[in-house]
């Protein structure tokens, strides 16, 4: 394994590359869309159960038939897999930020309102500060399951590390296979530590300040 990529850096260094950009401009989606998405359902909640089932719908679908229903829609390429991949991550942090911010504590919310919070003010100052572990653990989530299901997009010509695993396994180069898979669970067991520190220390700081 170490060998190939000694021998193949720039290869190696591309679909790195490529893996993190598909990694990272999905989960931007998905923050861009999930965050504001589940403070409007806990104003909303009639819509609430409708937007929950859909997503939960979602979750269902493997991460390879969401690349593959991109097909007849968008093609193949860079965007049907981001736009595969941020189906595949919005459910957990939609999911996570929705819960979060329901299960902050009745009796807090309503105190802040006596002091003459407003809506906006109650948000912004005791429901996400509250909520933010749960929502960050959903950040988490979604983090590792795009960069894990990114390796697929290789099957509709995403690129990233998925691509030196199938190039691997076509011509039989079990070295290059191997750099590729072993690569992408590196990443992903980064992601989930780094996701994880970070999510311990708000956890951290939110019971300080609570206290």
């Amino acid at each position: 394994m170490a060998g190939w990529i000694a021998a193949n850096p720039q290869i190696f260094v591309v679909a790195l590359q490529n893996h993190l950009w598909l990694s990272g401009i999905a989960l931007v989606a998905v923050l861009l869309i999930a965050l504001p998405l589940g403070l409007v359902l806990t104003r909303q909640r009639g819509l609430a159960n409708a937007a929950i089932a859909i997503v939960n719908i979602l979750r269902t679908v493997p991460s390879l038939a969401l690349l593959v229903i991109m097909l007849p829609l968008l093609g193949t390429g860079f965007l049907p897999s981001v736009v595969a991949l941020t189906l595949y991550g919005l459910p957990a942090l939609l999911l996570n930020t929705y819960t979060g911010l329901t299960q902050v504590d009745a009796d807090i919310v309503e105190a802040a309102r006596g002091q003459g919070f407003s809506d906006r003010q109650v948000m912004m100052k005791i429901e996400i500060p509250l909520a933010l572990p749960v929502i960050f653990a959903g950040i988490r989530t979604a983090a590792v399951q795009i960069v894990s299901a990114a390796t697929l997009a290789a099957f509709i010509g995403g690129g990233g590390l998925g691509e030196l695993i199938t190039a691997g396994m076509a011509n039989f180069n079990f070295p290059q296979l191997v750099a590729g898979a072993v690569a992408v669970a590196a990443l992903a067991l980064v992601v989930e530590v780094g996701f994880a520190a970070v999510e311990r220390l708000l956890t951290r700081q939110v019971r300080m300040g609570a206290a």
